[in-house]
């Protein structure tokens, strides 16, 4: 099975699992953290990966949207989204 991949392309958040891909504007992400529910807490979220009772969950809120990543590399991946805003945020 296939894991998650965060990738920066222009000015969007690329995320892809399986034959999904997200595109999420960076500018649009106001917070990045870590979810210790199963299913996580928002209701109306957008769920990605399998969630597995050992799988951590990443939360990326945006201004119109809440995803839910349930990944094995959720440090890793959280890393790379906040270089990704630092790099969008340096560019201004």
């Amino acid at each position: 099975m296939s894991g998650i991949k965060v990738e920066k392309l222009n000015d969007k958040l690329v995320i892809s699992w399986l034959l999904s891909k997200i595109e999420v504007p960076i500018s649009d992400i106001v917070k990045v953290t870590f979810d210790d529910t199963y299913g996580g807490e928002e209701k109306t979220a957008i769920r990605i990966g399998t969630p597995y009772g050992a799988t951590d969950r990443l939360v990326i809120l945006t201004h119109s949207n809440t995803y839910i990543l349930f990944t094995t590399d959720a440090i890793s991946i959280k890393n790379k989204i906040f270089s990704f805003i630092n790099e969008q945020l340096q560019q201004k």
